[in-house]
């Protein structure tokens, strides 16, 4: 059970460090999600930076077993709230499954480290 979440946390570092970063320097792909969502692109840049923390979270998580923990809280409650944006769109569920699927995911990781979430000290 580690290997599968070492290797779930090392896949979403890499998702969250790239996803946060082209939100922030504003690839066109997600100015124009942002845009079609009703965001503003302030709220895209802020959504980027939070992604890019709860990344730091997971990296530092290599070392500290509770930080993969409260990444997962941070980037689980992040996913969900994307996951409710969309819905309040009206999106098709094609455009809300990502969302949903990296909720689920960090989920996981947090279901798998759950213990931890005590041990910050």
């Amino acid at each position: 059970m580690i290997l599968f979440s070492i290797v779930l946390q090392s896949l979403l570092v890499a998702y969250y460090l790239f996803s946060g970063t082209a939100k922030i320097i504003g690839a066109k792909y997600w100015a124009d999600i942002f845009a079609h969502l009703g965001l503003s692109q302030r709220f895209r840049v802020v959504t980027g930076f939070v992604q890019l923390v709860g990344a730091a979270g997971l990296i530092a998580g290599y070392w500290y077993s509770w930080a993969i923990a409260w990444a997962g809280v941070w980037l689980g409650i992040t996913m969900l709230v994307a996951c409710f944006v969309h819905l309040k769109a009206r999106d098709t569920f094609g455009k809300t499954a990502p969302a949903l699927v990296f909720a689920a995911l960090n989920i996981i990781v947090l279901s798998i480290n759950a213990n931890q979430l005590t041990n910050i000290f």
